[in-house]
């Protein structure tokens, strides 16, 4: 739902320009196309716009943002959905609250007044991004959702401060410079970033499960943070033993997610489901349509590659619900194609084009007149579901073990995960000193990214590759990551934090998720990242999250009754597209993209690659003598490379200011 902005000025004096602002909202048309409002406050050198996606309150006059108290203490602008909200607004208005829209966003304005922002935060259920001023100190509140669902950038310019739902509307403001940052480009080519962080210079992300909090001070605003949630498993000797109470946690992971889909459930118009082959999506399916008496609308993707496709068990699965099934079949040639128009709203380059064929997938949603979908992310975080997670076990929590079984436990599993070698598994063992010493061993979720630094350094040109001579992007990571969150718990428990902190967010929830679903308007709802019910998977023991060698057995067990049976025995299959190396025809896509955006004039100009090792790493994917995995992690680096290009195209090359301006009156939308 939405699209968020505002302008927060280090001097009152200085005017807000509301043109600006409106610019800042059409600029993210796509994430709010049923209008827009903006509000500002001169007096405290304030304002704020938003473009609005109606799902809840369908009234435009009623539910239009930024909302504001009746005193004028308070402005909110809000992106995202809380939910449980119908019965919070009921006890706030017995308590003489009263509420001018049915949305579900006015909810913060009178929690805030009479409770303050960290129990208002507590009651908050969702995923949810917002901006709220204060005009009592003169401070600006920028919260984020606990797990990163929605996203909010912010930063610092000569005059103030900037901030709104995507990067390209921070770039829409004359003030805010762009321009890569030479350790923002080392992570892109390495895929994993530094949580808080951007590609570019200066601009920083709130990171999930945190408050930045921005007060006017002496006539400059001043920044601090702090975090309000965290991913908080229990200490490792608090597991109940092997004797424990399977049923117990079984019923309660089911009783959960049940309460989780059904408050998603709730919308002002209808709510459909995504669903792959896999258990996850699958149960949200499940789930959605015993609660409902109508037929639910699913929406599948298919890809021309009988490796990667999962159509099969997805259309079992429709059947088996009486769901009203849309299947969305890709070839090779669609991906690539959509390529660089996808980059300009992940804002970040993506390893793999499955974030192109969710792109079209919301497209194809948006066509078929549906605005929000429940989505199975979060249940592989929660329930130890990827391939790496099991390595972790082998590795590190099964020391009661015999060796010769943990060994033919992980050779199973490299077995039957050998497509994803070289992406979701490492090609062979990293090991990150800075990760050891902060957790006791290097966790295998970010062991093939960062084992692509040795590649991906001599691709950056020479002054770029300067600016980060001894900057170790291991340590980088690890010195964000909470000690205390890390100390005392299960090996699996730290893997699974790490994962969450850094792929879950930067990746799953980014490119391939709100980015991309909103690109066409489209809202994804993750039920499985309802806090509640995480809180209560973070309790599960870690053998019965990985009994044996079988993922998600708790979550299995949960569902057993929703699933096909051969879904159900089924081992984690995970979704990509298939690469680039995979088929000729996507390989001759790659190289047309290659002809226009890592071209030696193209690359020189932008000043981000060395043109001559770009060279070298295309003629080392073409040497038929390359391993697999080694090919599939050099069509992730040439995505990467592409994907800088192309980045630099779309907000340093061009003129995001003017092109926010004639967006702004394409769509009539004026101050």
């Amino acid at each position: 739902m939405c699209g968020i902005a505002g302008v927060f000025h280090h001097q009152t004096e200085r005017a807000i320009e509301p043109q600006t602002l409106v610019n800042m909202a059409a600029i993210m048309h796509h994430r709010g196309p049923d209008g827009f409002g903006y509000e500002v406050q001169q007096d405290y050198g304030v304002g704020f716009s938003h473009a609005r996606l109606s799902i809840i309150d369908l009234d435009e006059k009623r539910g239009r943002q930024p909302f504001i108290s009746a005193d004028k203490r308070l402005m909110l602008t809000h992106n995202g959905e809380f939910y449980d909200f119908k019965r919070i607004r009921a006890d706030l208005t017995a308590r003489g609250a009263r509420f001018n829209s049915k949305s579900d966003s006015e909810i913060v304005l009178h929690l805030f007044e009479r409770y303050g922002l960290e129990d208002t935060l507590k009651e908050l259920r969702g995923e949810f991004a917002f901006g709220l001023f204060d005009a009592k100190d003169e401070s600006l509140y920028l919260v984020r959702d606990r797990f990163g669902i929605k996203p909010l950038y912010w930063t610092e310019t000569e005059h103030g401060v900037v901030f709104g739902s995507e990067l390209k509307v921070l770039f829409a403001h004359p003030d805010v410079k762009r321009e890569f940052s030479a350790e923002g480009l080392y992570h892109q080519l390495i895929q994993v970033m530094v949580p808080g962080s951007t590609a570019f210079e200066g601009i920083n992300q709130v990171q999930p499960g945190y408050v930045v909090k921005l007060q006017r001070k002496n006539g400059k605003v001043v920044a601090t943070e702090h975090k309000y949630w965290d991913v908080d498993f229990p200490p490792e000797e608090s597991y109940p033993g092997a004797d424990v109470d399977e049923e117990s946690y079984i019923e309660g992971v089911r009783a959960k997610l049940l309460e989780a889909v059904q408050h998603r459930m709730t919308a002002d118009v209808p709510v459909g489901c995504y669903l792959s082959g896999g258990i996850d999506s699958c149960a949200i399916l499940g789930l959605a349509s015993a609660s409902t008496q109508t037929s639910v609308k699913a929406f599948t993707i298919g890809f021309d590659s009988a490796d990667y496709d999962e159509t099969p068990i997805a259309e079992e699965m429709a059947a088996a619900t009486k769901a009203d099934h849309h299947i969305m079949r890709l070839k090779a040639d669609d991906l690539y194609d959509h390529f660089v128009k996808t980059l300009w709203h992940t804002e970040r380059t993506i390893y793999n084009t499955l974030g192109v064929a969710k792109y079209l997938m919301s497209k194809e949603v948006h066509e078929a007149g549906y605005k929000v979908v429940m989505t199975g992310e979060g249940s592989d975080e929660l329930f130890a579901g990827y391939p790496a997670f099991r390595k972790d076990m082998f590795l590190h929590g099964l020391d009661h073990l015999p060796e010769v079984e943990r060994v033919e436990w992980q050779e199973l599993l490299e077995k039957n995960n050998k497509l994803f070698k070289g992406a979701m598994l490492a090609r062979e063992e990293f090991v990150s000193e800075a990760f050891n010493q902060k957790m006791g061993f290097t966790p295998s979720c970010v062991q093939p990214w960062l084992s692509c630094s040795s590649v991906a350094l001599p691709l950056m040109s020479e002054n770029k590759r300067k600016q980060v001579e001894g900057y170790d992007p291991s340590l980088a990571i690890a010195n964000t990551l909470d000690k205390d969150m890390l100390d005392g718990r299960h090996p699996l428990d730290r893997a699974q934090y790490v994962w969450i902190k850094t792929m879950l967010e930067g990746q799953i929830l980014t490119w391939g998720g709100d980015r991309v679903d909103m690109a066409n308007s489209m809202e994804a709802r993750p039920a499985f990242l309802d806090h509640h019910l995480a809180e209560y998977a973070f309790t599960v023991p870690p053998h019965l999250r990985i009994k044996g060698n079988k993922e998600k057995y708790v979550l299995r067990e949960a569902m057993k009754g929703l699933l096909p049976e051969t879904l159900y025995k089924r081992e984690k299959f995970a979704f990509m597209a298939p690469p680039a190396h995979t088929d000729p025809e996507k390989w001759k896509a790659v190289e047309k993209l290659a002809e226009q955006f890592l071209n030696a004039e193209a690359v020189k100009s932008a000043g981000l690659l060395d043109y001559d090792e770009v060279v070298r790493t295309f003629e080392r994917h073409q040497d038929e003598n390359v391993p697999n995995e080694e090919r599939v992690q050099l069509d992730a680096v040439i995505n990467h490379m592409l994907g800088v290009q192309v980045l630099h195209h779309h907000f340093v090359a061009t003129d995001v200011p003017a092109q926010a301006q004639q967006r702004a009156t394409e769509l009539g939308w004026t101050a």
